[in-house]
């Protein structure tokens, strides 16, 4: 397989589309990093991602939607806190972890019977989701244990062979992983810090609490 370099075009949109919905594997840009996608609802799809990755298969993948709207489509019981908060910092480097629905195979979500949900600030790659008509599992476009990519070379470079394609979406903003909140337990809990504030999101919010291992990481 020879990774093909998908310049921003209508044609390449359409590509990106037919390939997911094929259960291939595109790295797209976001404002945080590249990220390799599937089909977040087609197991096998997504069980190339593992693969590429050299990635733990118990470790969760975030789904990528293109708004607001399609998180009753892949989420149980969506509080209306998690509607408050994509108004304010969707698209953008948020996820929220959520009760997923039965239409999300556990192969995405590591087992678990909660799944990440974020919207890109990437309006190519938001385009893109949004032709192929499915959630797209993303995470970052590198193998396990190499610094996240953040051009298209770099994807080039570390998974060449690995995945059908990558869309050059130029440099990434953000250049760190997005922020991750527990919307599923009281008080809410910040699972992963990144390109959103904790700052922020109390602002919002009010009560955030820490989770212990984030405390311990940055101690």
């Amino acid at each position: 397989m020879k990774t093909q370099v998908l310049p921003i075009t209508p044609e390449s949109v359409a590509l990106a589309a037919k390939l997911l919905q094929q259960g291939e594997l595109v790295a797209l840009p976001t404002e945080t990093v590249y990220g390799i996608a599937a089909d977040a609802r087609n197991g096998a799809a997504v069980a190339k991602i593992f693969v590429a990755k050299g990635r733990p298969q118990d470790n969760p993948l975030i789904l990528h939607i293109p708004d607001a709207s399609w998180l009753a489509r892949y989420c149980k019981d969506v509080p209306e806190t998690a509607y408050r908060l994509a108004g304010r910092f969707w698209p953008g480097p948020l996820t929220m972890i959520l009760p997923k629905a039965d239409c999300v195979p556990l192969v995405t979500t590591g087992g678990l019977d909660t799944v990440g949900m974020r919207c890109p600030d990437h309006a190519v790659t938001r385009a893109i989701i949004a032709a192929a008509g499915v959630p797209v599992a993303a995470p970052s476009a590198n193998t396990s244990g190499r610094p996240s990519c953040t051009t298209a070379a770099h994807v080039r470079e570390d998974m060449d062979g690995r995945i059908d394609g990558v869309v050059d979406g130029g440099p990434c903003r953000v250049g760190v992983e997005s922020t991750i909140i527990d919307l599923t337990c009281t008080p809410l809990r910040l699972l992963r810090p990144g390109g959103l504030p904790l700052e922020e999101l109390r602002a919002v919010l009010g009560e955030v609490a820490v989770d212990k291992a984030v405390t311990q990481q940055m101690a």
